[in-house]
Formats: structure tokens, C-alpha cells, sequence
């Protein structure tokens, strides 16, 4: 039989024993998501993948991640420039190589490593008002060429066409120059209206007759545009991009968007 003090020492030595084993758990639990990874780039990636569904690839993951949308070239520079872990890109790496190497030639390009998570396709959007349906990529490319410029020559109303897209490094638009111009050509086409990223495109679409979007799908939906039905649809990649080999960590997320892209209702699987 034990003494009143031997069981006052065992009780105090198992109380202590279990808050040791209760502190390690907790530090364990909480090494396992101590990494805050962060994502820049693509608002297509982001719109098709992320929103909605970062807590779930988050615990997949096992690491924290902090999404930063806006393009897929500034992607690529925070990456390049150390305020990334990774770039997601909606477009081939090669595309958006060639654009951030234009203003930024002196950066490491020659070190991103690209892993497809999951493809969808761009969108070519109308004013609902306007007649024209459908467009082959001929017709596109020779309006995004400047050598048509008004709906009239399309079986459409006498009326400009007026380009909308996002600023040089969307993945979209990029895309698209890159199905019908080639990776040294841009569109040329006249009275083109220009915004700063893909979200504000649709907006524009919905207020100017004479408008032709170079759109994310996703944004689309359940908004007062029509979509122009292209021969061949043009596809966008949906990446990440690490710089040089990537860390545990980062093959981590990368697993856990895959994954995601085959939940029901997101974007096709690479």
C-alpha cells in the first residue's frame, strides 16, 4: 500500500506526464501546418480552383496557403523575385515566359519549373444584344489582326468591334495569342478597350454593344454576355510554377490542387 505522500508524488508524476505528452501533440499538430505557403498569379487559377475550395486544399495539404490573384506574368515575378512560393499561370509556361521575359529579360526564367493541375478553356464573349453566334478561329484571328473590324462583316449590325481583354500577361488572352498569332504577335486590332485584369472584362461586355471578350469561362457564368461558339475551342493551362526544384512543401499543394481539380463542378484534371 502506498504512503499518502508516495500517492500525492505518483499523482503529480502522472499529471506532469500527461501534460508533457499533451504539449508534444499540440507542438506536433501544430508543426504538421506550420508552413504559410503563398500563391500569386492567375485570377483564372484562383476562380477555377482556389476560391471556394482553399480550406479543403489547405488540410490536404497539411500546409497553410495564402492566395494572392491578380495575372500570370506578376505571378511569375513575385515567384522570381522571392514574394512567392509558388506562380499559378493559366496558360502554357513557354506563353508566359516570353511575356515577362519583354520587361523583365534579366530575371532566372531559365530556372521555373511548371506542373499542370488542371485545363479549361477560354471564353470569347458578345454583347447579348449582338446576332453573331458562333465565329471560326480564322474570323477570330483576322479580328484580333485588325483586318476585320466591324460586326457587319461577320453577318452581324454595322458596328465597330472593340476588343476587350486584360492587359499583356492574362492567361486568357495570352492563350489566345498564342493559338492564332503565334508567341511573337499581339492583338493589333484597332479601338481596343484594355483593362487590368480578367474580372473586369465581363463588366465592360455587358455595357458595350459593340464589345468582343477575351474572358475566363468561370466568370461568366450567370452574367449578361453571350458566348461565341469557336470551331475549335482554345484550351488554357491551368499551372503552378515553382523556381528551380520544389520543396516538400510545395509538392504538397501542388498534390492537393490535383486533387481539387477533380471535384465535381471544378476544372478538368491535367
Amino acid at each position: 500500500m502506498r504512503r499518502r505522500g508516495e500517492a500525492g508524488l505518483f499523482h503529480l508524476k502522472t499529471v506532469t506526464g500527461l501534460l508533457s505528452w499533451l504539449l508534444l501533440l499540440a507542438h506536433v499538430s501544430g508543426s504538421a501546418r506550420a508552413d504559410t505557403l503563398v500563391l500569386q498569379g492567375s485570377t483564372t487559377f484562383n476562380a477555377e480552383l482556389m476560391a471556394g475550395h482553399l480550406d479543403t486544399i489547405a488540410a490536404d495539404a497539411h500546409h497553410d496557403i495564402t492566395v494572392i490573384p491578380n495575372k500570370s506574368n506578376l505571378g511569375l515575378v513575385a515567384l522570381l523575385e522571392g514574394k512567392a512560393d509558388l506562380a499559378m499561370i493559366s496558360t502554357a509556361l513557354a506563353n508566359e515566359t516570353e511575356t515577362v521575359r519583354r520587361t523583365n529579360p534579366d530575371l532566372p526564367l531559365d530556372r521555373l519549373q511548371g506542373f499542370s493541375v488542371a485545363r479549361t478553356r477560354a471564353a470569347v464573349i458578345t454583347h447579348p444584344s449582338n446576332p453573331v453566334q458562333s465565329i471560326s478561329n480564322e474570323n477570330l484571328r483576322r479580328i484580333l489582326s485588325g483586318e476585320v473590324t466591324d460586326w457587319q462583316q461577320l453577318g452581324g449590325p454595322p458596328m465597330p468591334i472593340r476588343v476587350v481583354a486584360a492587359r499583356e500577361g492574362g492567361g486568357a488572352v495570352t492563350s489566345v495569342e498564342a493559338s492564332l498569332l503565334g508567341l511573337d504577335k499581339h492583338i493589333s486590332a484597332p479601338d481596343q478597350i484594355r483593362v487590368q485584369n480578367g474580372p473586369q472584362i465581363v463588366p465592360v461586355v455587358e455595357q458595350e454593344p459593340g464589345a468582343l471578350g477575351i474572358s475566363q469561362l468561370k466568370l461568366t457564368k450567370g452574367r449578361q454576355v453571350r458566348e461565341l461558339v469557336l470551331a475549335s475551342p482554345i484550351e488554357q493551362q491551368l499551372s503552378l510554377v515553382s523556381l528551380g526544384t520544389p520543396s516538400p512543401a510545395m509538392l504538397e499543394v501542388i498534390a492537393a490542387c490535383r486533387k481539387a481539380a477533380l471535384l465535381p463542378g471544378l476544372s478538368n484534371p491535367a
